[in-house]
């Protein structure tokens, strides 16, 4: 289930016809979801996979390399290698991890202008999505697409994809006890 619902952006956004070499990155990526699985069915594409524990990161690297897969696997937290890493990456990638107000400042940032944040949500996320306008607007992204799936189990599922029109602004993104406790 986690590994279909993991190859869902290559049929549901425009990942699915991404040039090769391509530049993605998992921010949160946890167990590797979605972006090992990504990696698997798209060797082409430069992915990066990004969580702020250690532990996992180690775990991340070691499956690269046991898979022979070629991925950069980051510890760090996501606001702070944003500030490293603005504006760069095609795609941005995040599934679970957080309320899509604050899971927008923490991933549009890493996506260049014309590249796309790809938001893996439950269906029932409408109102998350409405709350989020701000957000996105104000870190220069407009929604672009929203596509509702099922897994074959019949979970329903969701992606919104929002499209990087302009740079990240000057301030962005913020530190994460603001970014949770005064959202966009």
């Amino acid at each position: 289930r986690h590994f279909l619902d993991s190859l869902a952006p290559l049929a549901y956004s425009p990942l699915g016809t991404a040039p090769p070499g391509a530049t993605l990155i998992d921010v949160g990526s946890g167990a590797g979801f979605p972006g090992l699985p990504l990696k698997i069915a798209r060797p082409d594409l430069a992915v990066t996979l990004l969580d702020a524990s250690e532990k996992r990161v180690a775990f991340l690297a070691e499956t690269a390399r046991a898979l022979g897969l070629e991925a950069g696997c980051v510890h760090a937290r996501a606001e702070e290698y944003a500030l490293r890493n603005l504006d760069v990456f095609d795609f941005a990638v995040s599934r679970a991890v957080a309320d899509l107000r604050e899971l927008t400042e923490l991933c549009l940032p890493f996506v260049r202008t014309g590249g796309a944040f790809l938001a893996m949500k439950s269906q029932s996320s409408d109102d998350e999505i409405t709350a989020a306008a701000n957000a996105i607007a104000t870190l220069g992204g407009a929604l672009e697409a929203v596509s509702d799936y099922a897994l074959p189990d019949g979970t329903p599922r969701r992606i919104a994809v929002i499209r990087k029109q302009s740079a990240t602004p000057e301030g962005y993104p913020r530190k994460y006890k603001k970014i949770s406790t005064k959202p966009l």
